[in-house]
């Protein structure tokens, strides 16, 4: 099956290889929105060789991870140059991700290096490598598995092209974290959340209806639609607030912001909702669980952000699940309980 981003195939010494389009498809973008809205996992390419442009013996080889979102955000940067992309089997993940899981290693890349006959396609040994890798590659380790020389380049895939034809500049090198490269992650977050968020507001309407009278479906219908929105109001300010305000809100511990921004969106929000309809105790429940989720929310996000480390990550998580457990725990008995008072 001749996929749709390849538009024929180059015979090289080593065999053929895949003509590759250095433009996007309807399809493509398509696939791109799936992916991020967290409809689709499974967005991978075949590792192996690939060509585009005019690519020869001379050109460059540039080495990226087979998640079909990186390849053709990189194969799209390329337009209008002439190299060879060298896809390394990542498990679909992405670069960074893929280096901190040792899924992006020197030993993947020379694997890949020595599948694809790369010694005879190009006359050069150097590889340009990503430089999100570094945390997960060895470019002495890479020399000395497969005699090729791994040369970091820029972080950013619009970057190749001019690193390429012009060598790095200082500017290549810096990671950002703009309000728009946070915000392009939020979609996936909401997404994996929902999946999780109808569990639990199914469970809130059935805890909703326990009081005195064993059960009530007035009592479930009322108390338990409080409970969605303050559900909702969680997931929301800490999927999708935090990550926008993330530089400004107070503190350094992800769980911190996401508990601070929870809080504060969860009084006003709340508020007219539960206004005539929930107690004064009630409403302090709804505020403490709307805290709690969007602290969990926004401590999740740490995973896709260049603010911290992995160890910082478990160190936080380990801080903070038990405190958020707890008021988890605390809130849900309080609930139950409030009824019989």
């Amino acid at each position: 099956m001749v996929l749709p981003f390849v538009e024929g195939f180059y015979d090289t010494p080593a065999g053929r290889v895949p003509q590759i389009k250095d433009s996007l498809a309807l399809r493509d973008h398509w696939g791109s929105v799936r992916c991020r809205i967290g409809l689709r996992t499974d967005y991978t390419v075949q590792p192996g060789l690939y060509r585009l442009g005019g690519a020869g013996a001379d050109s460059p080889v540039v080495i990226t991870a087979n998640y079909k979102l990186t390849f053709d955000t990189v194969r799209a940067s390329l337009r209008g140059v002439d190299c060879w992309l060298l896809i390394v089997d990542t498990d679909g993940i992405n670069v960074w991700c893929a280096g901190g899981k040792g899924r992006f290693t020197a030993e993947g890349i020379a694997e890949i290096v020595r599948a694809s006959g790369l010694e005879r396609v190009v006359s050069h040994r150097e590889l340009v490598l990503p430089q999100l890798s570094a945390n997960g590659v060895s470019a002495n380790a890479l020399w000395k598995l497969c005699g090729f020389k791994g040369g970091f380049g820029p972080i950013r895939a619009e970057d190749i092209a001019p690193y390429l034809a012009h060598g790095a500049d200082e500017s290549m090198r810096w990671v950002t974290f703009t309000l728009a490269e946070r915000l392009v992650l939020a979609p996936l977050e909401v997404a994996l959340a929902l999946k999780w968020v109808a569990l639990v507001c199914g469970v809130g309407f059935v805890l909703s209806g326990i009081g005195p009278e064993i059960f009530s479906l007035s009592a479930a219908w009322q108390r338990g639609l409080l409970v969605v929105y303050a559900t909702l109001t969680g997931l929301l300010v800490g999927a999708l607030a935090t990550p926008a305000l993330l530089p400004w809100l107070p503190g350094r511990s992800f769980a911190f912001k996401g508990a601070v921004a929870g809080l504060v969106a969860a009084l006003v929000v709340l508020a007219p909702l539960a206004w005539g309809r929930a107690s004064l105790l009630e409403y302090a429940i709804l505020v403490t669980w709307a805290t709690v989720w969007s602290s969990y929310m926004c401590m999740n996000f740490t995973g896709s952000t260049p603010f911290t480390s992995p160890t910082g990550v478990e160190r936080e998580m380990r801080r903070a699940i038990p405190w958020q457990l707890g008021a988890i725990m605390l809130s849900i008995a309080a609930w139950i309980a409030v009824p019989f008072f």
